[in-house]
């Protein structure tokens, strides 16, 4: 059972966590549906393939949102509850802010296990599904693209379709040429059709009714004249269109980012065919990296959070933000450095990440267990006190007036 302290250290912590995860993973996920509905707007049951992309694009930014929104719930959880004097009541009864600080470290081990889960086997799987829904959307037939009226592109192929019902893929009056270059051209004109969807990925069939077929070759010097064209009737034919191929998706694993973590560590001896074992080396690095860093940001974040009220808390929580981001900058140049060979992964991701440990544990064992003057909180307190002075000193000469 929670204790009372657990539940209110959690509780504060939680809301900001919960409220940062779901607006990160919306803005990050509406983002990319603008681009997804520009590529397959128009295609059959397009919004339902968008929304099936998207529900394969979520693993990637939640493990991508997960420790940002963490490194958030912590900062403006405890920054609450130090403004609010929390802590202060808590540390007078006897809790110190050690004893504060152990839901949480609990709660960045129980996050870090997930991370791993996440990017080491669900996001290999969901990356390569979702570049399979890719393969289908760029490789859909065409017709599903048409519009009533309207010329059509399908390769060396183009068609206009007079009426058009999608229901049940009929169709009234079609044009379709076909440029054969050298050998020639194929003209075909219908009353009416139908598309038929084909099984096992196979190309769907225009059936044709009522129509008429011109033909034109050519003659082997192109100084020639053409060869006269010949003209045939039919009742019904049918002709393929589009560009599906017979051949399913490729198997997954062609690159170190649809491997998991045991395939990867397996690939650093047998690299897949579109990696080398530096990118293999890199993947496997960065993802360990990002999760393990999860177990830093209780550690990292505490001490911004319950510095010194002195100075305005937004400049800590600037400097922990700035920090945090200037980590990730490192870790993504760094893995960018060994998939290119330039560096190995233990001194571009693993050296930042002992770093950033490093600090994150001399800073948390003097605030919770030292009283002697925080170095880094002395240098934010004294840049609060600075901007807040030159935000003064400018208001005054200004003539503005000082809002409470």
């Amino acid at each position: 059972m929670l204790r009372l302290v657990d539940r209110l250290v959690l509780r504060h912590v939680s809301l900001p966590l919960a409220a940062a995860l779901v607006i990160g993973m919306l803005m990050l996920l509406a983002d990319r549906m603008v681009r997804l509905l520009d590529a397959t707007l128009g295609k059959k049951s397009s919004f339902t393939v968008v929304f099936e992309m998207l529900a394969y694009l979520a693993p990637h930014y939640l493990g991508t949102a997960l420790p940002a929104a963490l490194f958030l719930g912590l900062l403006l959880g405890f920054g609450r509850m130090s403004a609010n004097s929390e802590t202060d009541a808590l540390m007078a009864t006897g809790v110190g802010l050690n004893r504060m600080a152990r839901p949480v470290i609990l709660l960045g081990m129980l996050l870090s296990a997930l991370s791993l889960a996440i990017m080491g086997w669900v996001q290999p799987h969901a990356r390569y599904a979702y570049r399979s829904v890719i393969f289908e959307v760029q490789n859909v037939d065409i017709f599903y693209l048409a519009e009533e009226g309207v010329f059509m592109q399908a390769g060396d192929s183009t068609f206009i379709l007079d009426r058009l019902n999608r229901a049940d893929n009929t169709f009234e009056r079609a044009f379709i040429y076909h440029d054969k270059g050298y050998q020639g051209s194929d003209t075909v004109t219908a009353a009416q059709g139908a598309l038929i969807e084909q099984p096992d990925g196979q190309r769907p069939t225009l059936h044709l009714k009522d129509g008429h077929r011109i033909v034109f070759g050519t003659s082997p010097a192109r100084a020639d004249p053409p060869v006269a064209g010949e003209t045939t009737e039919f009742l019904e034919a049918d002709t393929p269109l589009g560009r599906i191929s017979k051949d399913l998706f490729r198997p997954r694993g062609l690159d170190e980012r649809e491997l998991t973590l045991p395939e990867l560590f397996a690939a650093l001896d047998a690299p897949p065919p579109k990696a080398t074992r530096e990118e293999v080396a890199s993947e496997l690095s960065e993802r360990l990296v990002t999760a393990a860093s999860i177990l830093v940001l209780p550690f990292l974040a505490i001490p911004f959070a319950v510095g010194s009220r002195r100075t305005a808390r937004g400049f800590r929580t600037a400097a922990a933000l700035v920090l945090i981001v200037a980590y990730n900058e490192v870790i993504q140049q760094g893995a960018s450095a060994s998939n290119n060979g330039l560096a190995p992964p233990l001194l571009t991701m693993w050296l930042p990440f002992l770093l950033l440990g490093a600090f994150a544990g001399w800073r948390y064992t003097r605030t919770c267990f030292t009283l002697r003057n925080d170095p880094v909180s002395a240098t934010i307190d004294r840049a609060g006190e600075f901007a807040s002075g030159l935000r003064a000193t400018l208001t005054r000469r200004l003539g503005w007036k000082e809002t409470a």
